[in-house]
């Protein structure tokens, strides 16, 4: 089961809300349970680098089955994947920072969503999580 269009357009509005709310201007994508983009938005005033991070974020969460800063572990001096970090960002990229998070709807995962451009990951995902479970 992917999710809607419509599914899509609403996590977009609750998670641009959640940024509008504190002043942030990021970009918000939403992909399917293949990693597919189904819906975006840029703030006006978002990094042209966040259009990118946030497909990649949401992509990474699908990828991996959780959010995507759960890798960020990794990445650090001693860890696996320690210099990869954010090489290439894009549509089928691993981005290993917070803000890409899971959506399910009865506990099935139906996509996820990727958000960027807050000052930090942090930010990044207490907004997406915030917009997935409202």
């Amino acid at each position: 089961m992917n999710i809607t269009l419509s599914q899509a357009e609403a996590v977009i509005a609750a998670a641009r809300a959640r940024a509008e709310e504190r002043g942030l201007a990021v970009a918000l994508a939403v992909v399917d349970a293949g990693g597919n983009l189904v819906a975006f938005a840029r703030a006006d005033g978002a990094n042209l680098i966040t259009i990118d991070t946030a497909i990649g974020k949401a992509f990474t969460a699908v990828s991996i089955g959780g959010d995507s800063g759960d890798l960020t572990p990794a990445i650090q001096p001693g860890g696996p994947l320690f210099g990869t970090g954010l090489v290439l960002a894009g549509a089928r990229s691993l981005v290993p920072y917070g803000g890409g998070v899971l959506i399910r709807v009865d506990g099935r995962v139906i996509g996820a969503l990727g958000v960027s451009g807050a000052p930090g990951s942090d930010d990044d995902h207490r907004i997406a999580a915030a917009a997935t479970t409202s």
